[in-house]
């Protein structure tokens, strides 16, 4: 991949509508698992500082850890199958560095992605954003 700017926005512009669909499809499915559980909650009377509680909040976090990890995987693998990085780690490094917004010095990544890397942040930022809302909200309902 060169350094062609309209090739890079539509990479970068494929790869947010993928990561938001991933993400989309992956609170959907942590929603019903939930509320499933919350179901059974009201008939159980599941406290928030229970065993089953403290249970609910980690399948929780660790789903969005899951949805998260594969969209820094997509990302990586793009920056891994055009040579941009040496390696499956270090595209792995270099992706969630970048979609965390913790940043990673792009000195190293080469030129004709360093658009796609900054979209990657801003688009990581959104996602994250998004999880953290989805989580404060079931986290109310839960306490109620």
């Amino acid at each position: 991949m060169t350094e062609n700017l309209p090739l890079q926005l539509l990479v970068s512009g494929v790869l947010v509508l993928a990561t938001v669909a991933i993400h989309a499809v992956g609170l959907i499915l942590l929603s019903r698992l939930l509320r499933r559980e919350a179901r059974e909650e009201v008939e159980r009377h599941i406290r928030p500082l229970s065993l089953e509680g403290v249970t609910m909040v980690v399948a929780l976090v660790a789903g969005l850890f899951l949805v998260h990890g594969l969209e820094i995987l997509l990302y990586a693998l793009l920056f891994l199958g055009a040579g941009a990085v040496p390696t499956l780690a270090d595209a792995i490094f270099f992706s969630a560095m970048t979609y965390g917004t913790v940043g990673y010095s792009d000195a190293l990544l080469d030129p004709a992605l360093r658009l796609v890397a900054a979209v990657e942040g801003i688009n990581g930022l959104l996602l994250i954003g998004w999880s953290t809302a989805f989580f404060v909200t079931l986290m109310g309902r839960l306490i109620r």
